[in-house]
């Protein structure tokens, strides 16, 4: 049986990202990617460079904090935390997804016209 995998668009990951951290609290970078892929049924498969590269670009613009803390297997990790400047651009985000996504929904739902 072939696995069909969903590519994410390009910015996608950020908002989803976001989203998480904003839900669920502060995380490792592992349990981001799980929770993500949880979410969307296993859908979404993330390598590890995919979410930390993501999670590097969206601490470099201030929307994310990150700390070094303890996992629940007892190891070393660095939890992730959106910041004040980082729900104000969830906010700003799923804004812009939700009409995008409605304009997309209105054109799947045209009738064919031939």
């Amino acid at each position: 049986m072939t696995e069909t995998k969903s590519e994410i668009l390009q910015g996608t990951l950020d908002l989803m990202v976001l989203k998480t951290l904003d839900a669920m609290g502060p995380l490792h970078g592992y349990g981001v990617a799980r929770r993500i892929e949880q979410v969307s049924e296993n859908l979404l498969r993330l390598n590890q460079g995919t979410i930390y590269a993501s999670l590097v670009r969206l601490q470099q613009k201030g929307w994310i904090s990150a700390s070094w803390g303890t996992s629940e297997n007892n190891r070393k990790a660095k939890f992730y935390a959106i910041t004040k400047a980082g729900r104000k651009q969830l906010a700003a985000e799923t804004e812009n997804w939700e009409r995008f996504s409605g304009v997309i929904g209105r054109m799947l739902a045209l009738a064919d016209r031939r």
